[in-house]
This record gives C-alpha cells, structure tokens and sequence, in this order.
C-alpha cells in the first residue's frame, strides 16, 4: 500500500503549490468549470440513455409521432418532458468541445506556472552550476523543465479527470445495451449484416471529413514540436555552458531569453488549442451522429415489423459503459507508470534544486561579496575537487586597483579552481574573496560563452543587446580584429559554431573594450590565439582599460611581460614568484 500511496503523496506535493498560489482562485474557479462540464457529459450520457428507451419504445409501438418529436423536438413521456435529440446532442456537443478547450486552458496556465517556478528556482543562487557539479544523478535538467513538466500536467489532468468520469460512470449506469443487425436487400441484393458495411462507409467518409477539418493541426502540431524543440535546445545549451553564464553574471539575460522561447510555445498552443476546438465540433458530432445513426438506418425494417426493438438497447449502452469503467486501470496502466516516472524526475529535480539552496545559504563552497574596500582581498582559501583530493590550502593575496598580475603553475595545480573560486561558483572548499563595491568584476573564462541570438546580442552579454551603440560595438570589433564581423550583428547564428575558437576569444576581448570592467579576470583567455595576435590584445587592455586591475592565469611565458607582479601555484600553495 505504500508503494502505491508514495506517487501519489509525491504528486501532490508537486501539484499543490500551483493550487495554493497566487493564482489559485483562477486556477480553482478554472478547475472546478472543468469538472462541472466533465460531470455534466456524465449526465448527458446518462439522459441518452433514457432517451434511447424512450425513443425504441416509440419505435417498437410504431409510433411515428413520437418518434419524429424524440428525434427533433419535445415528448411528453411516462419519465417527464423529453427533449428531442437534436436538442440533447447540440447540448453534448457544446458541453465536449469547451470541456476540453478549458481542460487545455488549464493545462499551459499550470504548465507555465510549474515552468516559471522550477526555471527560477533552477538560476536562483546559481544553483544549476552546483547541481551540474554535486548531483550528477539529476540529469538533464532541460529535458525536466521542457518535457516532464508538460507531461506531469497533462497526465495529471487527464488521468484525474478519466477517473473522476469513470467512477460517476459506473455508479450511474446499471443496464446493459446491445444492437443487433439483419440482411437488408439493395437493388434485389440481399447484403448481411449490412449495418456493418453502412458503419464501414460512415467511419471512411467521417475520416475524409476530419481530415479536412483537421488538417491545420498538421502544420500546427509539427511547429509546436519545433518549439518544444527550440525552448529545450535553449535548455541544453544553458546546461552546456553554466560556467560561463555564471562567471559572467548572466542569470537574468539567460531567464529573459528563456521565457521568450517559452511564450513562443505558448503562442503556438493557443493557435493549436482554436484548431483543436474547430475538430471537436466535428467529431463531437459525428461521435453524436454516430449514437442514432444506426437507428435511423434499421427504422423501416422496424416499422415494417421485422424487427422487434425495446429497452434492451438502454442496457446494451449501459453495459458498454460499465465495462469500460471497470477497465479504467487496465486501459491506463501505461499511462500510470509514465506518470510515475516523471512525478519520481520532477520531484528529484526540485529536490535537488532544494539541497543547492540549501548548501549555498548555510556558506558551503567559497563566498563572493563586497567590501568597503578599494582592492579585491582573498582569504583563507581552502580549495578542493569532488573526489576529496586538496587543491590548495591557506591560500590569500590583495589585487590593488591598477595593478596587473599573472597566476601561474603546473596543469592540474587548480590555476582555473582559483579562477572560479575567485568569482564565488566553486562549492568545494572555503573562504572569503571581497570586491570593491559598485565595481562588478568580469570573468573569461578559456571557453568564451557565446549566448543564442544575434552577435549584437553576444557581443553585449551579459547586458541587453541594445546597451551598446552601433559605433561602440564597430570600433571594438575592428580593435580586435573581427571588423569582418560588423556586416552581421544583427544575424541570428549559433555563434559558438560559426565563429573559429580563436574568433571566440577576440570576440569576449570586444566585449570587455564594450564594458570597461574596473576588476578582469582572464583564464588562458588567449590560449586559441597566435603570440602575434595575443600581444596585440593584452596591449590593448592597456591602452584601453589604463585603470583596470587585471588576473590572468596563463601558461605563456610571454603574457607575464604584460603583468607587473607574478603569482604561482606550487605543491598546494599559493606563492610570489
């Protein structure tokens, strides 16, 4: 029994907090509109079913009065006033197409919310950076945003509202209904069990008319799996370069382009959601159509006398549904397990979302902050790897402002785990780094991070693409040698791909001209660069950044000739050279 009660414990805890949210009214008000229209297609079921005895009862007394007044207007029978059925079907046919039309309304309000909710809560305190570091067993954290939280919704509501049906259902029906079918002769031919071949013909003709009234779903479905696809692609390529996002501050850029993807798959679901409306008028109906039609046909060999017609079709329909009631859990055991399997990598995720939170409030990792101070201070640093091996202990120095200094050692010394641990990401260790306030610092890391979107966009990130003017952003380009570039800022390519690894380095050095950042931190930032090439750069920070104080970490003699003061990292410690 636990096991069984564990999904669901799990699935209300993620479900709840949208119900309790500031958009609960909405969503309750919403909710509740949905299961009233789900209980009424219960109820109008129900009433078919009374209806269809009273109709066949018509039909057995040869009634052609009330058989037309059942069928098109009112009848005064032994149960009341009955409705004609042209009344009882358009009735079900509003009530099925706004049912699921609001279904589907509740649907992206809930999926947006989860998304927003998990996207935030995924960037807050960097904590995608430490998740990608510390749980290696959440993965694909963009697969978990795109993917499982659509389908936790969508599961959620049709599986709930399916149950909730069929339950109604089975108490609500008690009788079975069976319809039986007879030779009928055409132009001197007699053809057996003709019912089932004007069943045939009706289900082709009635798919040749759904697929032209569905034929927008077509288009419309293969665009929103291309926006799905784009929003997780945007995901993975977040996932792929946390670490550049993280050391350039990026988090609210990245979340601005983010949701943008995301109102375009939005967008896209209203459009579909019309469409859809439009294709359940149809097939409402010809569900609707379908229910009397084979009445209509067998009508003259009824009325003839050939037939014999009586209650026994209420409980045929009544037995159809009872059965497929009790078949609820069978028919949707696959769909049962998959909702178990993402509630089980939703509620991971948000877990580990949680831990990150957690390890990052109670000072786990190194800490970053601001000083009163004129100079960066690093103190006390203790700097490890995941697997437990000690990087560096003890370590501190002071960066005056102005002053250019070179960081340097032996491959595998932890030179880039100073570099992180100096722009606060790095969770395994301890200490304290402190900048000047209202002096943000500016991280290269080796691999620059080139965001999606237009090279204007990559050129000013982390700022919004239009910080910067046109002449701003040409002189920089042209000052580090990608004046070929100035022609397509306003393209939209994947940059990371077009660009060659050394047009990527000159291209974050055009950033830097961009943001003139009082405290530069570069991590072999030109390690894709000739000698040629690099001296041209590292000459330009000082004739541009003249007041800028600047690390570098580097293994090239010939960049600490452009630094005044030389650190090393040797055996576990940090030394002047």
């Amino acid at each position: 029994m636990k096991k069984i009660l564990e999904p669901v414990r799990e699935g209300l805890s993620l479900a709840l907090p949208y119900w309790r949210s500031d958009e609960k009214w909405r969503a309750r008000l919403l909710l509740l509109t949905v299961v009233v229209l789900n209980l009424a297609l219960v109820a109008m079921t129900v009433m078919l079913s009374y209806w269809n005895r009273e109709f066949f009862n018509a039909m057995e007394a040869r009634d052609a009065s009330a058989f037309f007044h059942l069928l098109f207007t009112w009848q005064e029978t032994e149960s009341g006033l009955m409705p004609g059925f042209a009344w009882i079907a358009a009735i079900y046919i509003l009530i099925a197409v706004y049912a699921l039309y609001l279904r589907q309304a509740l649907q992206i309000r809930w999926r947006r919310w989860i998304t927003e909710t998990l996207l935030a809560g995924w960037l807050e305190k960097r904590a995608y950076y430490r998740i990608a570091l510390t749980d290696r067993g959440t993965d694909n954290p963009d697969q978990r945003l795109a993917e499982d939280a659509k389908l936790f919704v969508d599961s959620s509501l049709v599986l709930g509202l399916g149950l909730m049906r069929t339950v109604v259902t089975l108490f609500s029906f008690l009788f079975v209904l069976w319809t039986l079918s007879g030779p009928a002769t055409l132009f001197g031919i007699e053809i057996p069990g003709y019912m089932v071949w004007v069943a045939l013909i009706y289900s082709v003709l009635g798919t040749w008319l759904a697929h032209l009234v569905g034929r927008p779903l077509i288009r419309l479905n293969v665009q929103q799996q291309k926006v799905e696809a784009d929003f997780r692609y945007a995901l993975v390529r977040f996932r792929e370069n946390t670490e550049g996002i993280a050391l350039h501050r990026g988090e609210a850029e990245e979340k601005g382009m983010l949701l943008g993807r995301f109102h375009a798959l939005m967008g896209n679901w209203w459009s579909l959601m019309v469409a859809t409306k439009r294709l359940t008028f149809f097939t409402a109906g010809y569900a609707q159509v379908a229910t009397v039609f084979p009445f209509v046909v067998a009508a003259p060999r009824f009325f003839s006398g050939a037939i014999p017609l009586g209650g026994l079709t209420q409980t045929a329909q009544a037995f159809g549904e009872v059965q497929t009631a009790l078949s609820w859990f069978v028919d949707n055991y696959a769909d049962l397990t998959q909702w178990r399997a993402t509630v089980a990598r939703l509620t991971g995720f948000r877990d580990a979302i949680e831990a990150a939170h957690k390890a990052a409030d109670s000072g786990e990792g190194v800490r970053a902050g601001w000083s009163d101070g004129a100079a960066v201070k690093v103190a006390n640093l203790h700097l490890g790897l995941p697997d437990g091996r000690v990087l560096l202990t003890d370590a501190g120095f002071t960066l005056a402002p102005g002053e250019r200094a070179v960081l340097t050692g032996k491959s595998g010394s932890g030179k880039s785990t100073v570099f992180r641990a100096i722009a606060g990401i790095w969770p395994f260790g301890t200490g304290r780094v402190s900048f000047p306030k209202d002096e943000a610092p500016f991280f290269l890391p080796q691999r620059p991070y080139l965001p999606l979107g237009t090279l204007r966009r990559a050129l000013a990130y982390p700022a919004p693409a239009e910080s910067f003017s046109d002449a701003e952003i040409r002189a920089a380009l042209e000052d580090t040698g990608l004046a070929h570039l100035a022609p397509r800022l306003e393209e939209e390519e994947n940059w990371a791909q077009q660009l060659s690894g050394g047009e990527q380095q000159r291209v974050a050095f055009a950033r830097v001209l961009l943001h003139k950042p009082k405290w530069l931190f570069l991590d072999e930032a030109t390690a894709s660069l000739d000698p040629e090439a690099e001296q041209r750069l590292y000459e330009l920070l000082k004739e541009r950044l003249p007041g800028s104080a600047i690390l570098s970490i580097a293994h090239r003699p010939a960049v600490a000739s452009h630094h005044d003061r030389k650190l090393t990292v040797t055996e576990g410690r940090l030394q002047e050279a």
